[in-house]
């Protein structure tokens, strides 16, 4: 081989590193706020061909390249977080950002060294089973590993489309298996053209089929709810000068719907305080809700406390007032910013940082619906509806879905538009309305199709009212959770691992 050939070789894998690169760089323009569904495909179609025919440790640079073009752009509002309200020092809040994005990118590049390792038989196996059944289970991985951290999973881009019809059937990360199948048969194209037409006939014919199944059913009339949402910016949240302002500020946007509404739901940590520095504020709210008829649903922290009067634990929680008290404590904590995993190295530097509220308490895994107006509601708090199978804990005794968030973390920025898609996927995973409180937007009514009944503008105080129905029976998703996605996956890898070439 002469020195120009060698040249050549080495452009034409420049060439693939570059593609990756902004293959990866263009998958956020297929989630909310843009919502360009089929950039999700195009985009791991373009992955899945830059795979093909090169070593397993290029495939992992590759992989790794188009994660750091996928995340570097799709979760930087993380760096407005910690630079706004973390340390206001942009090295440190570039650094950390950085080091997050780096990191997320290994799962796609896991992706990449595995498929050309141990499942690469021929093109058309490996685009059409291998990478997407590797893709499909690295995701719901990230799901798990490390407390998780689910964003950005390619099956949330399909939420208004017809892929959406697996996610009653295997969750969001079937739906992400079925937009990978998708990618693979477009990548296959033209070499495998009838088994790639195959493929997308029978991936997008047994969703649409299943897009006409109605997997719950509505029980009772209508009930009325209102969600709260008091528009207050994260930098005066937790100002002690501005509690008693808050308290009034809910209070007041909340008056005309006692005795309207069934259910009022403020947002999470709506209450500044801890309950045992709130009770006679409490004891009023709770006492309006009797009277009225109206029952209430809010978030707050809530502390216990020794016979000294020292807190021992405090949990983030959401309560119900009304004609039934019940209580559910957050169980899925985020990491750094609600308790420190190595407590004696991180707390000081959390507290050098000033992040109010950093030294949660887990809530127990066991914890009952919540109740409210006769009815159960399936709770949790921010970053909670990310995990399909955390929500499902309480169904399918639950009728409805309930969500209380603080998206001001994250400004005018993608976070409260990707965050809202996300959970619109849990209302089609269960069959059942979601009411989304947030702080400052965006506060959502959710039909069980993932269809936005009501939205509020972001920044502003607003009252969404408007009308849900409650819904019983299970999804399968709901029975099974994420068992089939999995056991699918690894069937297809064994699969394509027993056709593997003998040595390989």
């Amino acid at each position: 081989m002469n020195r120009q050939s060698l040249g050549g070789i080495g452009r034409s894998a420049y060439l693939g590193d570059l593609l990756a690169l902004l293959a990866g760089a263009s998958m956020p323009l297929a989630f909310a706020p843009y919502g360009w569904s089929a950039v999700a495909m195009l985009s791991l179609a373009v992955l899945f061909r830059c795979w093909l025919d090169v070593r397993p440790g290029r495939a992992f640079w590759r992989g790794w390249l188009f994660g750091l073009g996928m995340f570097g752009l799709g979760i930087a509002w993380v760096q407005t977080s910690v630079h706004q309200f973390g340390l206001p020092v942009l090295a440190f809040s570039v650094s950390v950002t950085a080091l997050l994005v780096m990191f997320m990118a290994l799962y796609p590049a896991l992706v990449g060294f595995a498929a050309q390792r141990w499942f690469r038989i021929s093109p058309g196996a490996s685009l059409l089973v291998a990478m997407p059944a590797l893709w499909a289970l690295v995701e719901w991985l990230r799901d798990c590993l490390f407390t998780g951290f689910p964003w950005l999973s390619v099956g949330y881009s399909q939420i208004d489309g017809p892929l959406a019809g697996y996610a009653p059937v295997g969750g969001v990360f079937l739906v992400g298996l079925a937009v990978a199948a998708s990618a693979g048969a477009l990548a296959s194209l033209p070499g495998e053209r009838l088994r790639a037409l195959l493929t997308l006939s029978a991936v997008w014919g047994l969703a649409l089929a299943l897009s006409l199944v109605s997997w719950t059913r509505a029980e009772g009339a209508p009930v009325r709810v209102a969600l709260v949402q008091g528009g207050i910016e994260q930098s005066q949240k937790w100002d002690p000068e501005m509690k008693d302002r808050t308290l009034e500020l809910y209070r007041r946007l909340s008056e005309r719907y006692w005795g309207q509404a069934k259910i009022i739901v403020w947002p999470e940590t709506a209450i500044p305080a801890f309950g045992s520095e709130v009770k006679d504020f409490i004891a009023e709210i709770d006492d309006r809700a009797i009277r009225s008829g109206t029952d209430i649903v809010l978030g707050l922290p809530i502390d216990d406390r020794d016979g000294q009067g020292r807190i021992v634990n405090y949990y983030n929680s959401i309560i119900a007032l009304g004609s039934a008290v019940s209580r559910y404590d957050k169980r899925h904590l985020v990491v750094l910013g609600e308790y420190p995993p190595f407590p004696s190295i991180l707390m000081p530097i959390l507290r050098s940082l000033s992040i109010p509220m950093s030294e949660f308490s887990h809530g127990a895994h066991d914890q009952p619906p919540l109740t409210a107006a006769g009815l159960k509601l399936a709770p949790s708090i921010c970053f909670e509806d990310a995990f399909g199978e955390e929500v499902i804990d309480f169904l399918p005794q639950s009728q409805l879905l309930v969500n209380v968030s603080n998206d001001a973390w994250f400004g005018d920025s993608l976070a409260p538009h990707q965050h809202l898609e996300i959970a619109r996927m849990r209302a089609v995973e269960t069959g059942r309305y979601l009411l989304r409180a947030t702080n400052n937007g965006i506060s959502a009514i959710i039909d069980p199709r993932g269809g936005i009944a009501g939205r509020s503008p972001q920044f502003i105080a607003h009252v969404l009212a408007g009308d849900v129905i409650p819904r019983v029976g299970a999804t399968p998703y709901v029975r099974i959770g994420n068992a089939l996605l999995v056991m699918l996956a690894v069937a297809l890898l064994v699969i394509v691992r027993l056709r593997a070439p003998h040595g390989e």
